[in-house]
């Protein structure tokens, strides 16, 4: 008997976190569209992943065009159960040297363009009156962080946003939850970790497994958190930080 595969859509999906997520997510058979700006990067991503994985060109600043890419998606797979909000950027700068603008795009590319998606996604889910949306935090909602001013004010808006469209959403079926990860080994961490030797030992210090964490951490997290062995669970924030959150 032939059963329907699920729909996801994993934002930032060709690299790092995502990528690791999306390719657990094809591992058990779920069909996955990775959304990105770089299209070599995602041809590639979608190549490594097989047939379970197709990509959509879009940069999600483009708010206004967010619209037309969840009708595409709809119009192409009928439907879409489950939606990870990964994509995203960071600036480091000292708080006083930060403009409006460089505020405002981290502002708009981390947070604003996850609840406009988050938005249009879910008016599919309540047609369907199911579906589970996934918001990535981070160490800085949880503790304060220099240099990351804007990126800190996004995902502690995320965290508290996560809570505010599980209580509107979850009594119509769909289910919205949170990961914060820790500090985990991606290219773009290690390039920042290994080039600040006392960041990194501060990070490693007061993370008491006193190791980084790896990417199919954070995507064996997601998967547990959009699957039926958690269907009762709805707007937790989750740290997987090897108690980073906790550490002293």
């Amino acid at each position: 008997m032939s059963q329907t595969l699920k729909i996801a859509i994993v934002t930032g999906g060709a690299s790092g976190l995502g990528l690791a997520t999306a390719k657990r997510l094809v591992e058990n058979n779920i069909r996955t569209i990775i959304v990105g700006r770089n299209k070599q990067t995602l041809s590639d991503a979608m190549n490594d992943l097989g047939e379970l994985c197709s990509y959509k060109v879009f940069d999600l600043r483009d708010l206004k065009g967010i619209p037309q890419l969840v009708s595409e998606i709809i119009a192409e797979h009928g439907r879409i159960d489950i939606l990870v909000n990964n994509a995203g950027i960071n600036q480091k700068k000292t708080f006083t040297e930060v403009s409006d603008d460089e505020f405002e795009e981290v502002i708009k590319t981390n947070l604003t363009s996850v609840f406009v998606l988050s938005r249009e996604v879910a008016k599919q889910m309540l047609k369907q009156k199911s579906g589970v949306i996934i918001n990535i935090s981070s160490m800085a909602a949880q503790y304060g962080i220099p240099y990351v001013i804007a990126y800190t004010a996004a995902k502690s808006a995320i965290e508290g946003m996560t809570k505010a469209m599980a209580v509107e959403l979850s009594p119509e079926g769909i289910r919205v939850n949170c990961i914060a990860p820790g500090f985990i080994s991606t290219k773009m961490s290690s390039n920042a970790l290994d080039n600040d030797p006392e960041r990194k030992s501060k990070v490693l210090s007061r993370t008491p497994m006193g190791k980084l964490g790896e990417p199919d951490d954070i995507a064996d997290a997601i998967l547990y958190l959009l699957s039926d062995a958690a269907k009762y669970v709805t707007g937790v924030v989750l740290p997987v930080d090897g108690g980073n959150s906790i550490g002293f």
